[in-house]
């Protein structure tokens, strides 16, 4: 194959995904949608141009096919984990978490996980898929942070890896996140940067939320070729420690 030439758009691809199979991977795409996606993503969303994604969902069980269109409709916080950390079959395993205001350039966050040399292609039932964070009330007032991800894979490359995040205070959805990581090959490390628009809430809301820790929570869906493999959840607190 020469410069320029590709006699099929499959080698065309495929040349793409080996320029972007590096140990780092950084993402900074922001893909911010409504509850129901833009019209642009039914491919990621696995319906043909046309197909209305119909009514909201009020909850989803364990068991029944979960799609990003499905989780997209989501109206509140889930009360079970809709896959099981044996689905993770690409052996995801999370290192660092970190988060900064992007204005400031202030570190609010960063949380490390002991990475060994070698990375093993073994699925770690034990992976924490809850966590409780406590920020200031001024984290409220944000309005972008960056939120850093470092990950390994195992032994099989991960295609089209896609997060989406439904935040919610109580019953009622704050605002739906949807990102694109991709391509990662195999036995890699990889970093993505996610950029994060935070929802203007008026007063009130903010004086409920800072007032009733933990009630703030969110639900962290991760598809591979529109199959989820992993579920986190998350707890936030807003007080002022005691």
């Amino acid at each position: 194959m020469t410069d320029g030439l590709y006699e099929t758009d499959r080698e065309r691809e495929v040349e793409e995904d080996e320029e972007m199979s590096t140990d780092v991977y950084v993402q900074r795409m922001e893909r911010e949608r409504g509850s129901f996606g833009e019209v642009d993503m039914e491919d990621w969303n696995g319906l043909p141009a046309g197909v209305e994604l119909g009514e909201v969902v009020k909850e989803l069980t364990p068991g029944e096919p979960i799609t990003p269109s499905s989780v997209l409709r989501l109206t509140s916080y889930t009360d079970d984990y809709l896959c099981s950390p044996e689905d993770n079959i690409y052996n995801i395993s999370f290192s660092r978490f970190k988060i900064r205001d992007l204005e400031s350039g202030a570190v609010i966050l960063d949380i490390k996980k002991h990475c060994p040399t070698e990375i093993k292609d073994v699925i770690d039932l034990n992976a924490g898929r809850f966590i409780q964070y406590h920020f200031s009330p001024a984290f409220l007032s944000l309005r972008e942070i960056g939120a850093t991800l470092e990950f390994t894979v195992g032994s099989k490359a991960v295609n089209r890896l896609r997060l989406i995040e439904r935040h919610y205070y109580r019953d009622q959805l704050l605002k739906s996140f949807d990102f694109e990581i991709g391509f990662c090959i195999p036995y890699s490390r990889n970093t993505c940067e996610h950029i994060y628009t935070l929802p203007e809430l008026d007063p009130d809301t903010v004086a409920d939320m800072i007032a009733s820790p933990f009630e703030t929570r969110s639900d962290s869906f991760y598809f591979a070729n529109n199959t989820l493999i992993m579920h986190h959840k998350a707890e936030y607190s807003f007080c002022e420690k005691p």
